[in-house]
């Protein structure tokens, strides 16, 4: 069991190592659970496509394997992601300042806890990847590790993966420093405001006639490129949520 030092004996470095124990000393829910339901994925996936493959004829298994290329039975795990972020902002936030700690030290601390489970859970699916590429998609052709959404070769999926943790954690946890700040009259401000941002940058983009020129920046960045882009959401996330909880007070 991980140890909490109080705040009075450790630095700034030992407080943000604090805050990373903070949230991770229940691994039920930020590694356990996570891996146990992309297991029960995984063995779902297997059984089905069992029955594709068993379905169709020797003709069309080429059709098949092609089109168990777009499989998204992983995107689950980003958005749980974002929930863990969500969580262990306002479970965690007040407890932490009860504890001495500095609305600064929780952010870097949530931020490298945020990292470190980018790293593991990016690493993690990179060997499966690898795995599921070596055995011909687990003898069945299967693509749920290597979709084509991942990149063509095992670094490419290793970066895909951490990327689209890091968006997941850090716009997760954004969300969660509005909640804490305004609750849930707060939140829904956020999305509307985004929604707006949203429609409004799909209308500039109608009105002035550039989807072709969306389009092709798309085609000409390519899938990794793309999912590179998101480090400026990232980023912005980043920056975003410790400005909010600088002055952020937590209440019943």
């Amino acid at each position: 069991m991980s140890t909490i030092t109080a705040p009075s004996a450790v630095g700034p470095l030992g407080r943000i190592v604090n805050v990373v124990k903070l949230n991770t000393v229940n691994p039920w829910t930020t590694i356990t659970l996570p891996w146990m339901i992309l297991g029960f994925i995984f063995l779902a996936n297997l059984v089905i496509w069992m029955i594709i493959f068993e379905s169709v004829g020797p003709e069309s298994v080429a059709d098949v394997a092609e089109g168990l290329q777009y499989s998204g039975a992983t995107t689950w795990i980003f958005v749980y992601m974002m929930i863990v972020a969500i969580q262990a902002i306002n479970l965690t936030f007040p407890l932490a300042l009860g504890y001495g700690v500095t609305r600064r030290d929780f952010w870097l601390g949530s931020g490298l806890t945020f990292i470190a489970l980018s790293a593991m859970y990016s690493i993690g699916l990179t060997i499966l990847s690898i795995i599921e590429e070596a055995t011909g998609g687990w003898g069945l052709h299967g693509r749920m590790f290597t979709a084509v959404w991942f990149g063509e070769t095992w670094p490419e999926r290793l970066f895909v993966f951490f990327t689209l943790f890091m968006v997941a954690f850090f716009f997760g946890a954004a969300i969660a420093t509005v909640y804490v700040r305004w609750k849930s009259n707060g939140v829904s401000a956020f999305f509307l405001v985004l929604s707006v941002l949203l429609i409004g940058a799909a209308a500039l983009v109608t009105f002035t006639s550039n989807w072709p020129a969306v389009g092709h920046f798309f085609v000409t960045t390519g899938t990794t490129g793309v999912i590179a882009w998101t480090y400026v959401i990232t980023l912005a996330s980043a920056l975003f949520g410790y400005l909010i909880l600088r002055r952020a007070t937590p209440k019943g």
